[in-house]
């Protein structure tokens, strides 16, 4: 009699284990939300998909765009809500604010947001908020100012942002105070969507020495128009974008990788499928100096006539001369 117990626990014991094993294997669902559609923002998503897939998890991605638009935002978070995701990932401010609006159990991770405590989704940025954390990518506008000064010599600074996307308006609080700091003049010109960017550049590049753009999205999604406005007039840009500004057109760009913030913005996803409850989980921060890159187009130096410091070429990660981009980094 013992004997058969002890086959038969032995036989329960590995029938669990075989019916254990497909629980493991279950597919998780993933949604991946973007504001639109630009390199920056595509390079996060891509780092998100490649942080979770190469973690093991066996997973199902349904990735959307809301092509700007608030109500299509809305309208992805109320999708996804019905499709029972089990992490929803917004890139960008509107998006992430839209997730967080409709999905109240739903984990929720934002990447690529500047100012998430203006925004609302977190009251600190020691740990989430409920069921909401994430990745800042606030960048470093007062040292980006007064390194634009020192390389371009410039006196007034011009600065184009959408009126209606939270990160651009936290953002121009530090280019004023950025600009008050290194003695330089401010010129601002809003916008309300990607085809008054062209506009809004030929309103202010007679009034400017130069331009600095911030991660606003709307404006990044119609940067070549700018472009050919501020190169035309000869006159300089500095992208607070790195993977904008790798098309050419900017004399310079600073700011972290958007593909390593969007990996960085996935192993948030994978702790949360593993465990960790989002409100857990502190706010990042893209801080390490190998986050970072810094882009010279001499080209546009040449044509603006600038000299850029050798200290500074020797600091690039990537060069862009005769129209080629190089990755000083390979």
């Amino acid at each position: 009699m013992k004997k058969s117990i002890a086959i038969l626990m032995t036989a329960a014991l590995c029938f669990s284990t075989v019916a254990a094993k497909p629980n493991k294997q279950k597919t998780v669902k993933i949604g991946i939300a973007k504001i639109l559609q630009h390199p920056a923002l595509d390079a996060v998503e891509q780092g998100v998909k490649d942080a979770v897939t190469n973690s093991g998890i066996k997973v199902k991605f349904d990735c959307q765009n809301a092509n700007g638009d608030v109500n299509t935002a809305n309208q992805i978070a109320a999708q996804y809500k019905a499709k029972k995701v089990d992490v929803a990932v917004g890139i960008a401010t509107p998006i992430a604010i839209a997730l967080a609006n409709t999905m109240k159990t739903t984990p929720i991770v934002f990447g690529t947001v500047t100012d998430p405590l203006g925004a609302g989704l977190v009251t600190t940025l020691e740990h989430g908020e409920g069921n909401v954390t994430g990745m800042s990518d606030e960048l470093p506008s007062k040292e980006h100012i007064k390194l634009f000064k020192e390389i371009a010599g410039i006196k007034t600074l011009g600065y184009i942002y959408t009126a209606s996307e939270d990160n651009s308006v936290s953002s121009l609080e530090l280019v004023k105070e950025g600009c008050k700091e290194a003695g330089l003049e401010l010129v601002v010109q809003s916008i309300s969507n990607s085809s008054e960017v062209k506009q809004a550049a030929e309103a202010i590049v007679d009034r400017v020495d130069g331009v600095y753009l911030t991660t606003d999205n709307t404006v990044f999604s119609a940067l070549p128009s700018l472009v050919s406005v501020f190169n035309k007039a000869k006159k300089p840009i500095f992208s607070g974008d790195v993977t904008g500004a790798m098309e050419g057109g900017c004399l310079m760009a600073s700011g972290f990788n958007y593909y390593k913030a969007g990996y960085a913005t996935g192993e948030m996803v994978v702790q949360i499928l593993n465990g960790a409850k989002p409100s857990e989980i502190p706010v990042r921060f893209m801080t390490k100096p190998e986050d970072s890159d810094l882009l010279f187009d001499l080209d546009v130096a040449k044509a603006c006539g600038i000299t850029i410091p050798e200290t500074y070429l020797n600091s690039a990660t990537y060069i862009i001369e005769n129209g080629k981009l190089t990755d000083l980094t390979k």
